[in-house]
């Protein structure tokens, strides 16, 4: 818990340096959109991947002509597929507040790494069309580190992939005991800025 609050704090206090810069900076504040395809799994047990959507908004800002801040709020739908039962998914929506801190290493070209915060929203178990709300096992938040890379083709217009992996488990403890399972999940999308 001390690890996660610490977290938050840096990433709340890189964030206010970050506006400080950018207004300190010659290029402005920009905005923007991102959708894409979310690829999902669960570490720990037997299951396998899923596709899912996430799409959301995203302030681009910059602190030099190499280095920026891209703190986003995204809706994703992720989760994963049992191996050995067909049709058994479980389905997870979360508001996601990735914090990404990114390299300009072209013009066009950026990298990036960050802290992922996620909200569940919603958590279901489908079995071919029955769906069971499954609350009473998944914990109300995750927190994932992502790594990525974005490309602009065009002014404003580009193409991103990012991994985020999971790095607390996101299963509640019963009668004492906690199971693995984290979350994994490879984006791939495009992005606007206005």
């Amino acid at each position: 818990m001390k690890k996660l609050i610490l977290g938050i704090a840096i990433s709340l206090s890189s964030l206010a340096y970050a506006q400080e810069k950018a207004k300190e900076s010659s290029s402005p504040v920009r905005f923007g959109v991102k959708a894409g395809l979310n690829i999902s799994s669960t570490t720990g047990g037997d299951s396998k991947a899923k596709a899912g959507f996430y799409g959301g908004a995203f302030a681009n800002i910059p602190l030099s002509s190499q280095f920026g801040v891209q703190p986003e709020v995204l809706y994703n739908g992720v989760g994963s597929k049992a191996k050995d039962v067909n049709d058994l998914k479980i389905n997870l929506d979360y508001i996601s507040v990735p914090v990404m801190f990114q390299y300009n290493a072209l013009p066009n070209l950026y990298l990036e790494a960050g802290p992922q915060f996620s909200f569940l929203v919603n958590s279901k178990f489908k079995y071919q069309s029955v769906s069971v709300d499954a609350k009473d096992f998944v914990k109300g938040f995750d927190f994932g580190i992502g790594l990525g890379a974005g490309y602009y083709i065009v002014d404003g217009f580009g193409v991103t992939a990012r991994f985020v992996a999971g790095v607390v488990d996101i299963t509640k403890k019963s009668n004492g005991v906690q199971e693995e399972g984290k979350n994994n999940v490879f984006q791939i999308g495009l992005a606007y800025k206005f």
